[in-house]
């Protein structure tokens, strides 16, 4: 096979020589349909053939390399029965075995009395060491090819391990020539190797088990650049020039002065932030980043305020019906003195208000509507969209955050809100094309959460101090890693936790999980925040988007399971009323000291990006970010605590260069990592 060509590796598989229908279908099951996709495939293990043992050295169950010379063929002429090759070194005997090989095929390789390199799994039947079907059988002129380590991949069943090698080895062998996107001095400086160098070693050495290695680290770096560049070429596309907005700040002034709390110094900064966003001549696309209950709701609601003043329309995006209602009452309560025309839309709004607030929205006549994702919905026309709020942004991606920028018109800025805290190194990988407002400052009135640990073989003694929680007026949430009982895991179900619960409490307990429907979920949470429900037990869907100022107890079960990071989320979702917070973690015995360490950060600190910056040490980033439904997870083979050198130097790289990125430079890197099309670049 010649070299492949440059644009061939984005073809589909089945483009490649013996890949057919069927073995293309099990190949895409393991996400594998580009040619490109058998790259980046890295083999997780090797299987060592680089030594020839004697048949007196052989293992039983091992696959292992032997050199040994032909001496009887045996074909027998029932039906079902093997062939056998009979061979045999100055040590020993031994057998090689065919089942459904054609006896004309066999006598081609085995010829009588030639020696032969034979490779495969080493079994002992009928007191006969035994190799059936093996691996590689060549001549002794072909020892290299046999004679060494053999990468292992993860494959899915209906995959020949033999069939992929020769696949990969197909692709991997015959790379196409490219020209580095990296420039040769900057490789030198480095330390790093070529592309095609980096590669081809990844699938023929033990680099890719080792993420340290020259070879694995340039791919590490290609993805982060690949990651930064897309945000880089995003932030342009978004940050064009548009008309400033004119405003004095009085109404953010006069509805300061009758809030029933004083704002925070963190929160007049990032005001101000906004503002001068907001007054320049470029589009604002900025993340806020607060911690649970840090004030980022009453930020947006206060610069809003100067967006209508300036005479344009805002939109305020919820991710989910209940709480966008409770962002409307907010607003509704906050804005009372003023005439500004506020109203609330959502895929549930009758169709009689649903067709007037549209007409109304399109002749401007509402400055602010608060709702669903409904908001950007096709047929929905504003007047002057001036600025778009949406909460919880972690739910987007890099294109659909570029796409709801764009959608909002050319004047419209946008600001992106998250509770959810971000290590400082995955923070420009991940947010590359938005300027950052961090809020790490809580208001006074916010009371630290009380968190306390308990083993769940003392369960039962909750029980009276849960009906004494309930008879002072408070509302309990019960938090379980599972829906149902699993054979698998040794994990407590929210359904079985609900029945227990349910006996104990009758007809106050609520149950809700992500299998639950829509809407039968929103009525269960309906009836808990009309306080119908006095304990919900749940799994982790009440870790964000949902506000229960009445809520000050919260126990989760298994806590030693959840990430640090996901504790602290779930422990946010009390303590937002006037009542004092309380979070039980309830745990088995026998923690590793792992476990313990997190419990005890977790019960010392309720500073979110502490507790996420220790996450990431203590579980790593696979870990820290797997039960996110955002996929943040932006890397197959980067990982900020392992490689957080080769991010601050991709960052750089990616900062020197952004003024004149040459998009066609890159076109192969960013095809190779999926991000061509998140920016639009065209085929080369």
């Amino acid at each position: 096979m010649t070299l492949l060509k440059k644009d061939s590796i984005f073809q589909d598989i089945n483009k490649l020589k013996g890949v057919g229908s069927q073995l293309s279908k099990y190949l895409k099951k393991k996400k594998i349909e580009k040619i490109k996709d058998i790259i980046l495939n890295l083999p997780y293990s090797e299987t060592d053939r680089s030594k020839i043992s004697k048949l007196n050295e052989l293992e039983i169950g091992k696959v292992q390399t032997i050199k040994v010379k032909v001496k009887k063929l045996n074909f027998p002429r029932i039906r079902n029965l093997p062939n056998k090759i009979y061979c045999e070194d100055e040590f020993g005997k031994i057998e090689i075995t065919y089942f459904n090989s054609r006896e004309g095929y066999l006598k081609k390789i085995y010829s009588i009395n030639s020696w032969l390199i034979i490779s495969g799994k080493v079994n002992f039947y009928n007191n006969k060491y035994q190799i059936t079907n093996p691996d590689y059988v060549t001549n002794l002129d072909k020892e290299d090819y046999v004679v060494k380590n053999i990468p292992k991949y993860s494959l899915t069943k209906g995959i020949n391990e033999k069939k992929y090698r020769s696949i990969s080895e197909q692709v991997t062998n015959n790379l196409p020539m490219i020209d580095d996107w990296l420039e040769s001095d900057f490789l030198k400086k480095n330390k790093m190797l070529s592309w095609n160098e980096a590669i081809h070693k990844l699938h023929n050495s033990k680099d890719s088990q080792n993420n340290k290695s020259q070879s694995y680290r340039r791919l590490v770096f290609d993805e982060i650049c690949a990651n930064l560049l897309t945000l880089s070429q995003n932030r342009k596309r978004i940050k064009k020039k548009k008309k400033n907005k004119i405003f004095s700040q009085k109404f953010e002034e006069e509805i300061s002065k009758i809030l029933s709390f004083k704002l925070t110094n963190e929160q007049l900064k990032v005001i101000k932030e906004i503002n001068l966003d907001l007054k320049s001549n470029e589009r604002m696309f900025r993340i806020l980043q607060g911690d649970v209950g840090s004030g980022k709701t009453i930020v947006s609601l206060l610069t809003i305020a100067n967006v209508i003043e300036s005479n344009y329309q805002c939109a305020f995006m919820g991710p989910t019906e209940i709480l966008s209602f409770q962002h409307f009452k907010l607003a509704k309560k906050i804005f009372r003195n003023t005439n500004f025309n506020i109203k609330f839309l959502t895929g549930k709004t009758e169709l009689n208000k649903r067709k007037s607030i549209l007409k109304d929205l399109a002749n401007g006549k509402i400055d602010l509507i608060i709702g669903t994702h409904a908001l950007f919905q096709k047929n929905i026309k504003f007047k002057n969209l001036g600025y778009v709020v949406i909460d919880e942004q972690h739910k987007f991606g890099v294109k659909q955050r570029s796409d709801l920028a764009i959608k909002g018109g050319d004047n419209c800025d946008v600001l992106l809100m998250s509770a959810t805290p971000i290590p400082r190194t995955m923070m420009m990988s991940l947010y590359g094309d938005m300027d950052i407002s961090k809020i790490t400052e809580k208001p006074s009135i916010r009371k630290k959460i009380n968190t306390l640990s308990k083993p769940e073989n003392k369960i039962s003694e909750l029980w009276n101090f849960l009906k004494l929680q309930i008879n002072k007026g408070g509302q309990i949430f019960w938090v379980c890693p599972l829906i149902e009982e699993s054979k698998l895991l040794d994990y407590s179900s929210a359904v079985k936790r609900f029945e227990i619960v349910e006996k104990i409490f009758p007809n106050i307990v609520g149950l809700i999980h992500g299998s639950l429907e829509q809407n039968k979920k929103e009525n269960v949470l309906k009836k808990f925040l009309k306080n119908e429900i006095k304990i919900l037990v749940s799994t982790t869907v009440i870790e964000v988007g949902i506000d229960f100022p009445n809520a000050n107890l919260i126990i989760i079960e298994n806590a030693d399971k959840f990430g640090l990071a996901q504790l602290h989320q779930l422990r946010g979702r009390v303590g937002r009323g006037n009542k004092q917070g309380l979070c039980i973690l309830l745990f088995k015995d026998g923690l590793s000291k792992n476990a313990i360490k997190r419990i005890k950060i977790l019960k010392n600190s309720d500073d979110g990006f502490f507790i996420a910056e220790e996450d990431l040490k203590l579980r790593g980033f696979g870990d820290l970010i797997g039960y996110q439904q955002s996929g943040i997870k932006n890397f197959k083979f980067a990982d900020p605590l392992h490689h957080e050198d080769l991010f601050k130097l991709a960052e750089k790289y990616v900062l020197d260069n952004r003024d004149n990125i040459n998009e066609k430079k890159y076109s192969f890197l960013l095809k190779l990592f999926d991000k061509a099309e998140i920016i639009n670049i065209e085929e080369f």
